[in-house]
């Protein structure tokens, strides 16, 4: 299934894409006899495990079965507001320097081990909303990334049984800034500004993707492409990632692992083309649709 979540005078929805337009699962449910233990959220969809997820395979059938075009719980996609396709992560885990061609573009050793840091939830955005930015930084970056959604607890697993764990994958931009990500040894302050971590606008379940290690992976900067690689480039696997941090973190459904960006990142470019007010990024992974956002202007600095 192609899933996401728009806005609705009931909060974030949860929405169905199907070749005839978008199915509101809530509005649904009600319209058909108000079906018991359906989930009308991401997140209860995902922390319901298979069950959730069969159910609502199964009421999503019988929906199009029935579906006419004049339905009210049906609705054309370029109508809604997105929000981000991954609503309520325990935790938001992201690996730093991935992919090979990343590493020496920035100047940096092949890690032994994944390289992890973190966003917070403030940071989520969705596709199609506005990027917000600091006004006391200035070296703004993209990065394009696979996302990974755990949907079953992931405790000290194998690599052999790491994919199982997965309930699907999105298209993320870590959105950085360089200047406040280097000022100190840690990362975060760089990472975590609110709408720095666009996910969408689908979360594809797993069943969908072949081999999640190997998609093609492109952003485009005002239609400008800067990175264009595939996540065979990582040098950690997403089945390597979910074992190695499940040895040491517990992943419980919903969390999201961002596995890491490929070249072309402007901190690597000689150039330096720094993302600027009124610019337009767009992400695209392989089978995982188009992620847009446009960047806003720089917020007033607090005075302390």
């Amino acid at each position: 299934m192609r899933l996401l979540t728009f806005h609705s005078p009931k909060g974030l929805t949860l929405g169905v894409k199907t070749e005839s337009g978008i199915i509101d699962v809530a509005l649904a449910k009600t319209n058909n006899g108000g079906e018991p233990d359906i989930p009308v959220t991401m997140d209860e969809l995902i922390r319901g495990d298979d069950a959730a997820k069969s159910k609502l395979d199964h009421f999503v059938m019988k929906v199009i079965q029935e579906e006419k075009t004049d339905v009210p719980w049906l609705r054309k996609e370029s109508s809604l507001t997105f929000g981000p396709s991954v609503t309520a992560p325990g935790k938001i885990i992201c690996v730093g320097l991935n992919y090979r061609r990343h590493a020496e573009e920035s100047g940096m050793t092949i890690p032994e081990f994944p390289v992890l840091f973190s966003k917070f939830n403030n940071s989520l955005s969705g596709n199609e909303q506005t990027i917000s930015l600091p006004e006391d930084g200035s070296q703004f970056d993209y990065e394009a990334e696979l996302a990974i959604v755990i949907g079953k607890k992931a405790q000290n697993v194998t690599r052999e049984a790491a994919l199982s764990h997965v309930f699907g994958y999105s298209n993320a931009n870590d959105f950085s800034c360089r200047d406040l990500q280097m000022r100190s040894g840690q990362w975060l302050l760089g990472k975590s500004y609110d709408t720095w971590c666009p996910v969408g606008p689908y979360l594809v379940t797993a069943d969908e993707i072949e081999d999640p290690n190997n998609l093609s992976i492109r952003c485009f900067v005002n239609g400008e492409m800067r990175q264009n690689s595939t996540t065979a480039d990582m040098i950690f696997s997403c089945d390597v990632l979910i074992s190695y941090i499940s040895k040491y973190i517990t992943l419980d459904p919903g969390d999201l692992i961002l596995t890491g960006t490929p070249e072309g990142v402007a901190l690597g470019m000689e150039s330096k083309p720094w993302v600027k007010p009124g610019d337009e990024i767009v992400v695209e992974v392989e089978n995982l649709g188009t992620l847009t956002n446009g960047v806003g202007e720089r917020k007033s600095a607090a005075i302390y």
